[in-house]
């Protein structure tokens, strides 16, 4: 999966928009407000971050070496993934995932709007 890719795929969400509060160089992948995904798109080895439910990051940590705890993040809840040593099914499903999940967080009221 190239940088564009990746951009692509977590802006084609309902609602998805990048923000760049950290830098112009870190991209913030936000729904309604709520961060599902950040990168720094230009960074070699191409990594992304992702929310997680706990119990499937420790065990996803624990499979793919790719996977590591979430980089200056909350490490129960968040992934550092290395996109090019993992499959981009793999890596589109971590993205949707982390999505979910913080779809899932938001009121119903905002969710309501999502559909």
């Amino acid at each position: 999966m190239t940088p564009e890719e990746l951009k692509a795929f977590c802006l084609s969400f309902n609602a998805a928009v990048e923000e760049f509060p950290f830098s112009p160089e870190f991209s913030v992948f936000k729904v309604c407000g709520k961060i599902f995904a950040l990168s720094s798109l230009d960074g070699r080895p191409l990594t992304v971050s992702l929310k997680c439910e706990p119990e499937n990051a420790v065990r996803l940590r624990a499979q793919y070496p790719a996977v590591v705890p979430g980089y200056h993040l909350n490490k129960r809840h968040w992934n550092t993934v290395t996109v090019s040593e993992l499959p981009a099914p793999m890596v589109r499903e971590l993205i949707e995932d982390s999505y979910d999940l913080v779809v899932a967080g938001l009121p119903k009221a905002e969710r309501l709007r999502l559909r």
